[in-house]
């Protein structure tokens, strides 16, 4: 990751990604311009910038919203989480004053790091590590640093005439204890707002500290003053006070964390809370920003359903920041919806690359692609494919900030021989060819299955997937099997789907927590102990190890990762009973080509597994022709070296399978197994044997819908002789 550059002059979020009409949403901006910014509403039908293909496509749609030209107003943002009291306390200390917590320091930062801090008192480490007390003017150290990631418990302790600084090492070779003390003429004021993490001064908080917290006190003459229970209330923002006032948590710290007391004899924080009463605090938490609204948009009832964007320009610079507009709820305009991965979009939120380099702005430039990338900014908050600069994994994301790689244009791989793109670029891909096939269609997004349920799709005759719906909670996995029992069409045209299991916080749904347990293909691996979700109890990682395997769903599931290209598939179906689904495909390979890798079967691969889910009935249609060396098997695939379980070769399980299944209820699943499949639909102007095929499955489904649908009502109304 590069070095910060300076905060882009013009930047916005909207606060809720999806609207239906009569919903309102916020829009927040950020512009450090004395000039007035301009807001355009555009609808988005490409957000591919490749000039080799359509470009960016965008129509006006100003006869939703008037543009508006409103005031700049440069507004700020403040990283770091801690924990604030929800009222101020005040003592007059008689005989001593005792301040103590326990603690895992976790990153030395050559600053001050407070753990408890109230009015004159700052109970702190210093630049080196050391525990140290200010009071008023006086500070006192143990110079002698904290080890790293070693559990301590520390004391200060003011009495008449002395004070004195205790660390002791809870594990390891006790090395780094230490106790000094040294002499203080009056005893002080016990008075004003309480933090926890971080010190607060006037209206500033500042000197964030990195590691977990436990059982933070203070008592006056041996009477609690502030006293914290970090074990109860696990999933909420609000810290419960044995003595004292409630805290605020602020900017999402870890909860849930393995504490002092946890001996590995329990995994479950539901069964032993006081084994995890710890909080991790990090300097860069930050997930909602919090900006003022700067104008509000009503959804009106008239407007199609669509990807929207709002255009932000403002003395040569520009923002546009997307949302989703859906119909009405149990009120579909079309026969298709397509799901917007809006989980998976904000899971990856500002996902700063290992691989990204400055050169890639060359090509930025020459497409008039987006400008920024989230390398280049990590102060506004960067992915959970990230770490905390104490290097934990960060498993919180909200779209509640300015997220550069859901923009317009914005490439993900800046370097390759196609476009470039994944997640909501990618997607575009999708839209842009149903734009172009005249196929009408509604938007759904994810969020609104987790909340709505199956009753966010009832309705439609088919249900689609674009290039990579990877994060899910139980309610979108069970809405979506609930609406193909029940007889619906659900086509999967991506890869690496159904993955892994999301928590939504229970006082704010636009916060999302992921814990990367046990196996897969991470950026990051949960310590041990740590597998279970804060924000809703539940066993974390892949749904894979949640006894819900992709392959359940869809019929495929994720089975090998490569570089970012692709193969063509192989027709492998000689049954002629689908011999339609290839009408006017000439060619035993499908695919050799596409904006994405290059091919239609790349990047992440799914394969049929029956002892992970898929159907008996599965119909293979067809598999990629995966090239040798370019693909690995992913982790929960692999046993030894030599063995995998798959029960053959490595080779045999890299690969895409393209699948129909029928099932009882009268629903069809149609998966294409492969994240570059969309790339593949706007080559050639959209006329390929990609296209070709999907609009013959497309086609099919609707008229199966339709035909389901007088079945239904034939039994429902019987007609009378």
């Amino acid at each position: 990751m590069t070095e910060s550059l300076q905060n882009p002059p013009l930047l916005g979020y909207v606060d809720h990604l999806s609207a239906r009409p009569g919903e309102t949403l916020a829009f927040k901006v950020s512009s450090t311009s004395e000039k007035p910014f301009t807001a355009r509403l555009k609808r988005s039908i490409s957000a591919d910038p490749n000039p080799a293909g359509q470009g960016i496509v965008e129509e006006d749609a100003s006869v939703f919203f008037e543009p508006r030209t409103l005031p700049s107003v440069e507004r700020p943002f403040c990283p770091g989480s801690y924990g604030i009291a929800q009222s101020e306390v005040s003592a007059t200390p008689r005989h001593k004053v005792v301040l103590t917590a326990t603690v895992f320091p976790t990153l030395r930062r050559g600053r001050k790091q407070t753990v408890l801090s109230l009015g004159a008192l700052d109970f702190h480490l210093d630049a080196e590590g050391a525990l140290c007390l200010s009071v008023g003017g006086q500070e006192l150290s143990t110079a002698k640093a904290l080890k790293l990631r070693k559990w301590y418990w520390i004391e200060a302790r003011i009495e008449a005439g002395r004070v004195s600084l205790k660390q002791v090492e809870l594990e390891g070779l006790f090395d780094a204890n230490a106790h000094v003390e040294t002499p203080i003429e009056d005893l002080p004021e016990v008075s004003g707002m309480a933090v926890i993490a971080a010190c607060l001064n006037g209206e500033q908080i500042s000197q964030h500290f990195n590691g977990k917290i436990e059982a933070p006190a203070i008592t006056v003459d041996n009477i609690p003053v502030c006293a914290w229970d970090f074990s109860v209330g696990m999933s909420s923002t609000t810290a419960h006070a044995s003595s004292g006032p409630n805290l605020t948590l602020v900017n999402y710290p870890g909860r849930a964390m393995k504490g002092a007391q946890w001996d590995a004899s329990e995994m479950n924080w539901n069964h032993r809370p006081d084994h995890y009463a710890a909080i991790h605090f990090h300097e860069d938490d930050i997930y909602d920003f919090k900006w003022e609204t700067d104008f509000t948009f009503t959804i009106p009832e008239e407007m199609s359903s669509g990807v929207y964007i709002m255009r932000l320009d403002c003395d040569r610079h520009r923002d546009a920041i997307p949302f989703f507009v859906s119909p009405p709820l149990g009120k579909p305009k079309a026969e298709l919806c397509v799901l917007v991965s809006t989980y998976t979009y904000a899971i990856y939120g500002n996902h700063a690359r290992p691989d990204f380099d400055p050169s890639w702005k060359d090509r930025m430039a020459d497409w008039d692609a987006y400008p920024y990338n989230p390398a280049e900014y990590p102060q506004y908050g960067l992915s959970t494919y990230n770490y905390h600069s104490d290097s934990s994994g960060i498993a919180h994301a909200s779209h509640r900030r300015p997220l550069f790689n859901m923009r317009p244009g914005y490439l993900t791989f800046g370097n390759t021989g196609c476009s470039g793109l994944r997640h909501f670029q990618a997607d575009s891909h999708l839209l842009s060819w149903l734009h172009s096939k005249g196929i009408s269609y509604d938007l759904v997004t994810d969020h609104q299955l987790h909340s709505d349920g199956v009753a966010a799709i009832e309705g439609y005759k088919v249900v689609t997937t674009a290039t990579h719906p990877e994060y899910h909670t139980a309610q979108t996995l069970d809405a979506l099997q609930s609406f193909r029992d029940s007889g619906g069409n659900l086509m999967y045209l991506g890869g690496n789907g159904f993955y892994w299991r999301i928590a939504v916080h229970p006082e704010d749904d636009s916060v999302l927590e992921i814990r990367r347990a046990e196996d897969g293909i991470r950026a990051w691996a949960a310590e041990p102990g740590e597998y279970y979700n804060a924000f809703d109890g539940t066993y974390g990682g892949l749904w894979r190890r949640n006894g819900r395997a992709p392959q359940i769903l869809a019929g495929v599931g994720f089975a090998a990762q490569g570089e970012f290209f692709g193969d063509p598939y192989r027709r492998v179906c000689a049954d002629p009973d689908f011999d339609w689904i290839f009408d006017g495909v000439d060619d035993e390979f499908i695919g050799n080509f596409g904006f994405s890798g290059n091919g239609a079967a790349g990047f992440e691969l799914d394969h049929i597994d029956y002892r992970l889910g898929t159907p008996v009935q599965t119909v293979l249609l067809a598999r990629s022709v995966t090239r040798d060396n370019g693909f690995k098997l992913v982790p929960e695939e692999q046993l030894t070296h030599l063995t995998n379980l798959s029960g053959g070769s490595e080779k045999d399980a890299l690969h895409a399978d393209m699948i129909w299944v029928e099932f009882p209820g009268g629903g069809t699943v149609f998966s294409t197994g492969s994240i570059t499949f969309c790339g593949c639909l706007p080559w050639n102007n959209f006329n390929n044997d990609v296209s070709t095929l999907l609009h013959n499955v497309l086609s099919k489904l609707l008229d199966r819908g339709t035909r389901a649908e007088s079945a239904k009502a034939s039994k429902s109304h019987p007609s009378r002789l």
